[in-house]
């Protein structure tokens, strides 16, 4: 499976490309604020021509892009029920945060939003057949009522010998942390429940691609987040 991701402008999210290989239909994941220009560097490196987009979660830092990548290649957003409604308007939420006038120092402009075309809304537990890939989406809210990971058999060409399997954590689980709950839609103990029964079933040699930060493995995370650690010893 061919995996690439980069972080975007702000935030630092995590937008990651997935594809049987090079060549083919791929899937897009959480095209965040300012990644257009390297998105296309990258479908125009592989070959790759995209089939969806796939959203962990309704914060604007994660779908900022995913109107005009949609529009582009007239292709669905793919995103959980309970985070549907982000999609009308996710800036909304965020005014009064000082987002917006950051986003308008950075760039020089406001920041605008229109509504995807083409909206599929998924539940917990469904299976994606998509660009060739095999996609089980587990509903992990606590960051947001419709937070989702994505989870594939299969590790990335070039991942470690001791993984097989792979998971698009969103913002649930990072390397050494866990996503916040103090933002529109969070939710703490939605949070724990999820990482008892989402994130800490999973098996250790599952790769983590998460939506901030580094990669990281279950097995590790288990081993050593502090936020796991204290839901185990409880």
């Amino acid at each position: 499976m061919l995996v690439t991701g980069f972080p975007s402008a702000v935030f630092g999210t995590n937008c990651y490309v997935l594809a049987p290989g090079a060549g083919q239909e791929c899937l897009v994941v959480d095209p965040g604020i300012e990644v257009l220009a390297q998105l296309s560097e990258v479908l125009r490196e592989h070959r790759l021509k995209p089939a969806a987009v796939l959203l962990t979660h309704g914060h604007v830092d994660h779908t900022y892009s995913v109107t005009p990548v949609c529009g582009a290649h007239g292709v669905a957003a793919y995103v959980h029920t309970d985070d549907r409604e982000r999609l009308v308007n996710p800036l909304e939420e965020f005014a009064s945060t000082g987002l917006l006038s950051m986003l308008e120092q950075q760039f020089g402009r406001a920041a605008t939003w229109a509504e995807p075309t083409d909206v599929v809304e998924v539940g917990a537990d469904a299976v994606l057949e998509l660009a060739g890939l095999r996609v089980r989406v587990e509903h992990a809210p606590g960051h947001t009522e419709g937070s989702v990971m994505f989870a594939l058999e299969g590790a990335p060409v070039g991942a470690p010998d001791d993984v097989s399997r792979s998971l698009l954590s969103g913002d649930v689980l990072f390397a050494g942390s866990i996503g916040r709950t103090d933002l529109p839609g969070g939710d703490h103990a939605a949070m724990l429940a999820s990482l008892r029964d989402r994130v800490l079933t999973q098996p250790d040699d599952t790769l983590v691609l998460p939506g901030h930060g580094p990669l990281t493995t279950i097995g590790r995370e288990r081993a050593t987040n502090p936020y796991l650690r204290e839901l185990l010893a409880s």
